[in-house]
Order: structure tokens, then C-alpha cells, then sequence
């Protein structure tokens, strides 16, 4: 039997860091363990199928790091950590980046994006990629959030209907919460945050665009793209959003941020940070599809809100709520094609695809192991220019922000003065992903069958540190997530 390194199990950060402090464990044999329960769990027992690639010079690295903090001091709260990248980040190491697809298979970026640099500088162990839904869940319609050629099918570790583990950065949320790894990092351009993050009980956290640099990370739409933390607390997610934050010249998005974004994001874990806040609660379009159960749980957690001292607005509905979820924006399938060939063209001259035309063709050509679902959303974004020249694109953009922003989410929170809005797992995730502002989901509870049950948090515009103080109080206060029955 495969030892299970079950001491690990839900040890946060900053106990671990404890613990290397007073020299009761080292990097490499914290990487050990991690390594151990990837091995226990993720091709076997529960077969979760979250871990797409180990990093070969994981061990390496944290030996290494042992002996750096032996010869002078640590550099911060994340040395000698082990994280998990999303497959769709580039590492220039000995690891792929594909995206989840089999047409990228043997890509190995040549330099580290952005994120993995300021990581790696934070001192963190990158331990290895996890699976995704290929492409970000932009292939095709009816493709299982978790399901990629190149991986397989990502399992629910909640045992809850298996394939219900959300999409894209399902590995990452799984991978959390089995304690595969201290905390993961994933990407979200509508819901791929905060969804695997409910599906999984863990903590995630979709920044606000541009708080961290998009540049290394394999695209779908820029305009919403964001890499953001998984994690199984508040605190967690927070060290991690930190050490990732700022500026960077190749990611203009990241320009916006400077003066906004902070280094250090653990000072907003205020156990009262729930006292005097203005928390609106909006109901209207965003209920409607809730169920008894879900909805039971979070009435729940309102009344302890209000016990807690927040101010709970009940009901701040989004004036442009109805018309945003009629509207079908065509931004993705306009932004996808641009995005995908300028990162395409890039790569070595050995690899069989340089645009997506070169991808759909790869795909058509290994249709049995390639196509199991269609990519009919690649031919449709194929359809266009690739410039966004199109009026329909720039229609719809300018669209999706007046809904989303001016009349969405900035027009409540002024009309009632608050600081946050609340909804029931991932119902907002798509006006603030539209709009660009920020989201943290907490752990809520359990539905029927065990089903994991989640409370979002949203904000405006570089809110992250009230976002943090709210979710941190929230988690305090209510504590309601569970390891997973079979650990």
C-alpha cells in the first residue's frame, strides 16, 4: 500500500512555515509528503485524476531551499511551500504547458510567465501542472468541466456525482482539497475560479483583471482572463494573492493596478472584519435557479452575517441583472481566435501548431483521441477575422461592460453604499467576470448527497482587501468546510 502522508492533511501555510522555522520539517520533506499523496490518490484509491505533471526537479528545488534558509534566513511565507500550476501556465522548466490538449503535448515554454517568476522569487516549490478543462472550456459545447484529451476526466473528490468538479481549473480545486499540495494556482475568464473552488469546499479567489499578469498564461479572452489562488483557508489564498500581485510591462492590463495592488494582502484577515460592513444581497435573476437546500443554507449564513454585525441590504438587486442574462455576448468567440494565434505563433518550430486553422486541422486529423466532444466553439471563432475589427465584437464588448460595470454591479453598490455583494456559490460569477472586479468564494456547507455548497463575495475594482476581510470573518464565523469522506 502506498504511504498516504496523512499528517499533511489540511496543515496551513503558515503552520507549515512554522514548523521548518523550529526545524520539525524541511522543504524537501514536505515536497515528499505531498509527492506521497499525489501517489496515494490522484492515479488511484479515489483516482482523482486532478495532477496532470510532478515537476522533476521538485525535490531539487526544495533541498535546495533547505539549504538557503539553513545558511541565512527564509525569504517570506511561501519558502519552501509546494503549489500546483493549472496546465495552461507556462514553466520554463522541465514540465509541458498544453492547455489540456494532446496538439500541445511536447510544448515546454521557454521562460516562466509572469506569475511563476515572482513564485519561484517568493521561494515557493513549484511541485507540478494540474488538469483542466481543455482550453479553458472553450472547445466545444457539453465537454465535462475537468475532461481534456491530453488528461482525462478530473473526479469530484466529494464523491458527489463524480464529473460535477467544475470548470476549467478543476486539478487545481481537486488537487486543494485532497492536500495534494499546499494551495494551487488556477485561471478564471467567467466562473473557472470559483467554480471548481464550490465543487471542491476550498477557497478561490478571481482578482480583479490585471491585479496579476496574464503574460505565460495560454489565453482565451483577455479582456476577462485572470489567473487567481486556490486554497483550503482565506489566509492561504490570501499569501498566495500576494506574492503574485504587480506590475508587469508585457501585461498592460497590469498598469491599472499600480498603486492598487499590494504586496501583502494578510493584514485584511480581520476575525471582525464582518462588523459595521454593508453587505447587499442581490435576488432577482440570481435565485431563481437555487436550490431549496442551497438556498436553506445560505439564508442560514445571512442571519449569522447580521449577528456578526454586518449591515445585510436585502434585497440590492442589479438594476441591468435581467437584460446582462438575456444578452449572449459573442466576445469570447472573437477574443479567442486572437489571443490563441498570437500565442500559437510562438512556439517551437517542432511542435504541430502555430494558429488555431493549424489546431482544428490536428484535432480533425486525431479525431478519435482529439475530438471526443467536437470543438465546434473552434470553428465558430475560427469564422473570424482575428483582428476584432468586427462591430458585432465590439458591440458586444462595449455591451457586456455597461451591463456588467455602469449599470451592473457599480450602479448597487452606490445606490446602497456597499462594500460587498453576496450570492449563493457561482450565480455572480459571470457579471463580475464581465466586468472585470473581483470575487472570493468560501466554503458554505453541504447540500443533499454531500454536495459542496459555496458563498461568493464580489466587489468593485481592486476591492481584494475588503473582499478578504469579509471572507475571512465569514470563514471564522461559520468554518464549514470538511476534508473529503475518504481521507
Amino acid at each position: 500500500m502506498t504511504p498516504t502522508a496523512d499528517w499533511l492533511q489540511d496543515l496551513g501555510i503558515a503552520e507549515l512555515q512554522r514548523r521548518m522555522e523550529e526545524g520539525e520539517l524541511t522543504a524537501a520533506g514536505l515536497t515528499e509528503g505531498y509527492l506521497l499523496r499525489i501517489a496515494a490518490y490522484d492515479k488511484q484509491g479515489p483516482m482523482l485524476n486532478a495532477v496532470l505533471e510532478v515537476n522533476p526537479d521538485a525535490m531539487a528545488i526544495a533541498e535546495g531551499l533547505d539549504a538557503e534558509r539553513r545558511a541565512k534566513r527564509a525569504r517570506g511565507p511561501l519558502h519552501g511551500i509546494p503549489l500546483l500550476l493549472k496546465d495552461n501556465i507556462d514553466t520554463g522548466d522541465g514540465m509541458m504547458t498544453s492547455a489540456g490538449s494532446i496538439a500541445l503535448a511536447g510544448h515546454y515554454a521557454m521562460r516562466d510567465a509572469h506569475l511563476v517568476s515572482r513564485l519561484r522569487e517568493a521561494g515557493a516549490v513549484i511541485l507540478g501542472k494540474t488538469n483542466m478543462t481543455e482550453w479553458a472550456n472553450f472547445m466545444t459545447q457539453g465537454m465535462p468541466g475537468g475532461y481534456s484529451s491530453r488528461g482525462g476526466q478530473v473526479l469530484n473528490p466529494y464523491g458527489c456525482g463524480r464529473l460535477n468538479c467544475g470548470g476549467s481549473s478543476s486539478g487545481s480545486g481537486a488537487a486543494v482539497a485532497a492536500s495534494l499540495a499546499a494551495a494551487a494556482v488556477g485561471t478564471e475568464t467567467s466562473g473557472s475560479i470559483l467554480s471548481p473552488a464550490v465543487c471542491s469546499s476550498v477557497v478561490g479567489i478571481k482578482p480583479t483583471v490585471g491585479l496579476i499578469s496574464r503574460s505565460g498564461v495560454i489565453p482565451l479572452a483577455m479582456s476577462q482572463d485572470t489567473p487567481g489562488p486556490l486554497a483550503r483557508t482565506v489566509a492561504d489564498a490570501a499569501l498566495l494573492l500576494g506574492a503574485m500581485a504587480g506590475p508587469d510591462a508585457d501585461d498592460p492590463a497590469t498598469a491599472a493596478g499600480i498603486g492598487r495592488a499590494c504586496r501583502d494582502y494578510t493584514p485584511f484577515l480581520d476575525a471582525d472584519g464582518l462588523e459595521g460592513a454593508r453587505i447587499g444581497v442581490p435576488r432577482r435573476i440570481f435565485h431563481d435557479r437555487l436550490p431549496q437546500d442551497e438556498g436553506a443554507l445560505f439564508e442560514e449564513h445571512l442571519e449569522a452575517m447580521r449577528a456578526a454585525g454586518a449591515v445585510i441590504v436585502d434585497p440590492a438587486e442589479i438594476p441591468s441583472a435581467a437584460e446582462l442574462v438575456q444578452y449572449q455576448s459573442t466576445v469570447f468567440r472573437y477574443e479567442f481566435k486572437s489571443g490563441i494565434n498570437r500565442y500559437l505563433s510562438r512556439l517551437a518550430p517542432h511542435l504541430p501548431v502555430y494558429s488555431l486553422k493549424d489546431l482544428i486541422l490536428f484535432n480533425t486529423m486525431h479525431h478519435e483521441e482529439a475530438l471526443r466532444y467536437g470543438q465546434d466553439n473552434l470553428l465558430l471563432a475560427e469564422e473570424t477575422s482575428g483582428t476584432l475589427t468586427e462591430p458585432r465584437y465590439l458591440e458586444d464588448r462595449l455591451t457586456d461592460l455597461r451591463l456588467s460595470r455602469r449599470e451592473g454591479i457599480d450602479a448597487v453598490m452606490k445606490e446602497h453604499g456597499l462594500r460587498a455583494l453576496v450570492f449563493p456559490g457561482t450565480a455572480g460569477a459571470s457579471i463580475a467576470a464581465k466586468a472585470g472586479y473581483p470575487s472570493v468564494t468560501v466554503p458554505g456547507g453541504y447540500g443533499s448527497g454531500g454536495r459542496p455548497v459555496g458563498v461568493t463575495f464580489t466587489g468593485g475594482a481592486y476591492a481584494e482587501p475588503q473582499l478578504i476581510r469579509i471572507a475571512y470573518a465569514f470563514e471564522q464565523l461559520r468554518g464549514m468546510r470538511r476534508r473529503p469522506v475518504w481521507l
